[in-house]
């Protein structure tokens, strides 16, 4: 039997291969102001401190998809659940390449494999209690498993354990259908500190997997379906004392929680407040103030804040992280006509790229315009453009790039452009920005677009994640933005790419894409153990997903994030897509 490598050494090198390394500038980029310097915290935690007490005070423009660690999948939720929470694994909480490396959680160690990568064996640390006392068991993670994977009412969050568990029944309806007490046969808890998963094939990045909040243990008797987000048992070091859907969620310290059972985990501030639907400019001004410690969506600050941070006094409190976000828009292969390949090309060649870039925020706050959907921090990459631009002297894209539009049009019989809708999220202004940048230069080729807007919180789970929602409202384009589920090409793309990743809601998969050739490059790509022939294996899926034309990348993310001068721990995570790790954040005052 084997143990995955840890990917942190893997991952500087691709990072260092893309120019992307050198990250951090240091106090003589940082101003005249005191703070810890210009993108400080991008590859160290700042503001290191142990010190306990005090209330983290958090908020977010919208809300999340939900709380429930089995119901969700923005990456922000994914980090943030982990203070309540504990999977098998997790990721190391610093900062940088170091935040790539996978370590064991509620796990002894990390996984176990053997036949091959088809079974995986975990042992869980002994004495991890509840905040109401009682004792976290296998069967409890097992439970959990089922449950976001296997019921008709929680759907937010990805299906890999569907898809790869070995012997899945299809009468099997998941736990709240099911009037057995065995569950799935292909997860077995031998005794109250084992778990062992039995795949249907070789899956040779299980513990990236596992790292998930899915594993976060649910016990049968306290679950309540949809209304659990609501009354969550917690497994962490703070439990959910309420949580109000629009207005905000409240925690405070797990009672029962033991430092000597988690390595990783600080456990410092008293009470963290999360407050909800705030406006995002609003934020910001209440983060340059001192009242707030962070936005925990981690997408940066708006546009008009930005000048106010880059001043020279604010200056050395900011990070400008190269995030694992690519920002793109997927056409909907079902909604006509972009069922037609060649429609699909007209829009990535009529897509104004740089004009999308400039309208998030520019090459500093908004990022790279992009070519390929794998990002240059995920292993895997490679660079490679199928549907080159060129923009015009003037600014705009040139003639002979149009004309390349037009002439698609024509392939598929729309020579005088078609019409459509495009979707943003509505409490996401440079998204709304970026959304009117791509329509004004689709126009330029007849191509008609309707910018129809969403909240954040119900934007998968209603509406563009609905493919019903899609069809019948003919939303054509949909703009999105992703980070990997784990730093790798198949964790980046299976979920957005793969057909089976096509859900009824909540789906991420916008385009509907389910092309053979790619599902068939993932699935032998996960199954390989040459790790350096399973990364080469992503580009080549990626190339092939760009040559569908059903996803146009914008740009790979970069963000101005600003840590306020009372938050201690401050990092940025590469393994949350770029954002700041709140799993040890505390508060100095």
């Amino acid at each position: 039997m084997n143990k995955m490598r840890p990917f942190a050494v893997l991952a500087a090198g691709v990072l260092a291969a893309a120019g992307l390394a050198a990250c951090g500038g240091g106090d003589d980029e940082g101003g005249s102001g005191s703070g810890p310097g210009y993108n400080a915290g991008v590859n160290e935690v700042v503001s290191k401190s142990d010190k306990k007490g005090g209330t983290l005070k958090l908020a977010t423009s919208d809300d999340w998809d939900a709380p429930d660690p089995g119901n969700t999948y923005y990456a922000f939720s994914q980090n943030f659940a982990r203070l309540y929470g504990r999977g098998l694994t997790t990721f190391d909480p610093k900062a940088g390449d170091a935040s790539l490396k996978v370590v064991p959680d509620l796990a002894t160690d990390l996984g176990q494999a053997s036949d091959g990568g088809k079974t995986w064996t975990y042992k869980l640390r002994t004495g991890v209690k509840y905040d109401d006392g009682s004792t976290v068991t296998s069967k409890d993670v097992k439970y959990a498993v089922e449950r976001s994977n296997f019921s008709e009412e929680l759907q937010n969050g990805p299906k890999y354990f569907k898809q790869y568990l070995v012997d899945n029944d299809p009468a099997y309806k998941g736990p709240y259908d099911d009037k057995s007490d065995e569950g799935l046969k292909s997860i077995e808890t031998p005794d109250d500190q084992t778990i062992v998963f039995h795949l249907n094939e070789p899956f040779q990045e299980f513990d990236y997997l596992v790292a998930m909040s899915q594993t976060m243990p649910v016990p049968k008797a306290k679950d309540t379906g949809l209304k659990y987000e609501s009354a969550i048992v917690s497994s962490g070091p703070y439990k959910v004392d309420n949580y109000t859907r629009g207005k905000a969620m409240t925690l405070s310290r797990n009672p029962h929680w033991n430092q000597s059972t988690d390595p990783i985990r600080k456990a410092l501030p008293d009470k963290i407040e999360v407050q909800l639907k705030q406006n995002a400019d609003d934020i910001d001004q209440r983060l340059l103030a001192g009242s707030l410690d962070m936005d925990i969506t981690g997408v940066g600050v708006q546009s008009g804040t930005q000048p106010k941070v880059l001043a020279a006094e604010q200056k050395p409190y900011v990070d400008n992280p190269v995030q694992g976000f690519l920002r793109f828009m997927s056409l909907n292969v079902h909604v006509k006509p972009l069922d037609n390949k060649h429609c699909r090309i007209a829009v990535q060649y009529a897509t104004d790229k740089v004009a999308a870039q400039t309208a998030y925020g520019g090459p500093l706050a908004g990022g790279d315009v992009a070519t390929t959907v794998l990002p240059p921090t995920v292993a895997g990459y490679s660079k490679f453009d199928l549907y080159p631009q060129k923009q015009a002297e003037g600014g705009g894209l040139d003639q002979a790039t149009l004309a390349k539009a037009k002439q698609e049009l024509q392939q598929c019989g729309q020579p005088n452009g078609f019409t459509t809708k495009i979707s943003a999220r509505s409490d996401r202004p440079k998204e709304v920005a970026m959304a009117q940048a791509i329509q004004q230069s689709l126009a330029k080729v007849g191509i008609k677009t309707e910018i129809v807007q969403f909240p954040a919180g119900d934007y998968f789970s209603k509406y563009v994640g609905v493919p019903k929602y899609v069809h019948d409202h003919g939303i054509g384009m949909m703009i999105m933005a992703w980070a990997a589920d784990w730093p790798t090409g198949y964790g980046f793309l299976q979920q957005i790419v793969h057909g089976e990743a096509i859900k009824p809601s909540g789906g991420n998969n916008l385009a509907e894409l389910d092309d053979p050739g790619v599902n068939k490059a993932l699935d032998d790509a996960i199954q390989n153990p040459d790790e350096a022939a399973r990364l080469k294996a992503y580009g080549e899926a990626d190339k092939l997903v760009m040559g569908t034309a059903a996803e146009v990348p914008l740009i790979y993310a970069k963000a101005l994030m600003y840590r306020p001068k009372r938050a201690s721990n401050v990092g940025i995570t590469y393994s949350y897509g770029g954002m700041y790790d709140y799993l040890n954040m505390g508060v100095t005052e």
